[in-house]
């Protein structure tokens, strides 16, 4: 008597392309929560494996190094502020630095914008390989899509200094929670910083 194949028995063998992209995908989310919640320096690629629910070597298979895991994980979560080149392209000149400003705190207001922001914030600054990656990713990826909108010899000297006046006022407020800023209403913030992101970027 023939057999008759059970169509629920799994398929042994090679991984169907959507069975890969889902535990890529698990992977990636497993690892921007133990990057948020251990930071980077204990953080491990056992650990993100064991939680994934995979083994240590699939995660290699798919991202590489630990570093390499970072980066992808972070990349997604830092997935909002890349649009900020387009906030600087949507208007005239001499409003960039209010429309900048008020997208880049928009992200950190949101909290589920900020909560994976912080993470990425602290690992850069407790691990230089995690602050190479976040380095990588801003200059790469934000900082000279900013600078190609302004029509400047200085553009990227220009939009690094309005990057660092935006990270420094974010930092000071959200990570290190620094008073009266932390608690400030981010209106007033906006006025009072918006003017000078504008200087950095179109003044003289």
């Amino acid at each position: 008597m023939t057999e008759v194949p059970d169509p629920t028995a799994r398929r042994r063998g090679r991984r169907t392309r959507t069975e890969s992209a889902d535990t890529r995908d698990r992977i990636l989310t497993v690892a921007r929560e133990e990057f948020s919640e251990r930071g980077y320096e204990k953080t491990s690629v056992r650990g993100i494996a064991k939680a994934a629910g995979v083994d240590s070597a699939l995660v290699h298979h798919y991202f590489g190094t630990k570093e390499q895991v970072f980066e992808a994980a972070i990349e997604v979560a830092f997935a909002p502020a890349l649009n900020a080149p387009e906030a600087v392209a949507d208007g005239p000149l001499d409003g960039v630095g209010e429309r900048l400003t008020r997208f880049i705190f928009g992200i950190w207001e949101n909290p589920t914008t900020r909560t994976p922001l912080l993470a990425i914030v602290r690992s850069a600054v407790n691990n230089e390989a995690a602050a190479a990656v976040f380095r990588r990713l801003i200059a790469s990826q934000l900082l000279r899509r900013i600078a190609a909108q302004l029509d400047r010899p200085d553009a990227e000297l220009r939009a690094e200094l309005a990057a660092a006046q935006l990270v420094g006022c974010a930092m000071l407020r959200y990570v290190i929670k620094v008073e009266p800023l932390a608690s400030a209403d981010v209106e007033q913030i906006i006025a009072r910083v918006a003017p000078v992101v504008q200087g950095h970027l179109t003044g003289p």
